[in-house]
């Protein structure tokens, strides 16, 4: 029973977790839904952890399942939902620009302005979270990519912090990940098959 009880939130966060994951695996919508319960959650989990750069990229989070929502049902086609597309190259340079200076400022901040442990895996799953949540919104396929770097160090990091069900979740994740790229590039194919009249 302490058990259930001191790991209720790693297990409720985990179960929310999987369904985003099967929901986004799917490129459905709901999965912003799922996605917004499931960070308010993570922000009350990951202070308690001491993971102080993760809570803090659940409030960015919170405000990604508003945008992504937004932006796959409210897109300039109105005819249907936001197409799965390529990332262009010079987005993509930009946006690993982006990343890599996050890392350092959030290390920085993290190492001089709290006592967190993990500094540098901390940072780094923040940093490149903020860019690959950016592109899931955006449903661009190579968010993959970043998904399955990310959720590797997560994997990582959450066994080491003693958050078992999220640490399990995480390695789930990277399988789904490979998995999901291959299926969002088959629908991405389909969607550009022109329709026969």
């Amino acid at each position: 029973m302490d058990f259930l009880s001191n790991h209720w939130l790693d297990i409720t966060t985990t179960a929310l977790g999987l369904a985003y994951i099967l929901l986004e695996y799917k490129a459905s919508v709901w999965m912003w839904v799922v996605g917004f319960m499931m960070q308010a959650l993570g922000i009350v989990l990951y202070y308690q952890k001491g993971l102080y750069a993760d809570c803090g990229m659940e409030f960015y989070y919170l405000a990604m399942t508003v945008y992504g929502f937004v932006a796959w049902t409210r897109h300039k086609q109105k005819t249907s939902d936001l197409p799965i597309r390529h990332m262009p190259k010079k987005t993509a340079l930009a946006w690993l620009g982006v990343g890599l200076a996050a890392w350092l400022i959030i290390y920085l901040l993290l190492k001089n302005f709290t006592n967190s442990t993990v500094p540098v895996a901390d940072a780094f799953t923040t940093a490149f979270s903020i860019v690959g949540i950016w592109a899931l919104a955006r449903k661009y396929l190579e968010q993959w990519f970043v998904w399955i770097v990310v959720d590797v160090v997560t994997c990582v990091l959450y066994f080491y912090k003693d958050i078992p069900f999220k640490a399990s979740l995480y390695a789930l994740y990277v399988v789904i990940a490979v998995m999901g790229y291959f299926k969002w590039k088959q629908m991405m194919l389909i969607e550009k098959k022109p329709v026969e009249k």
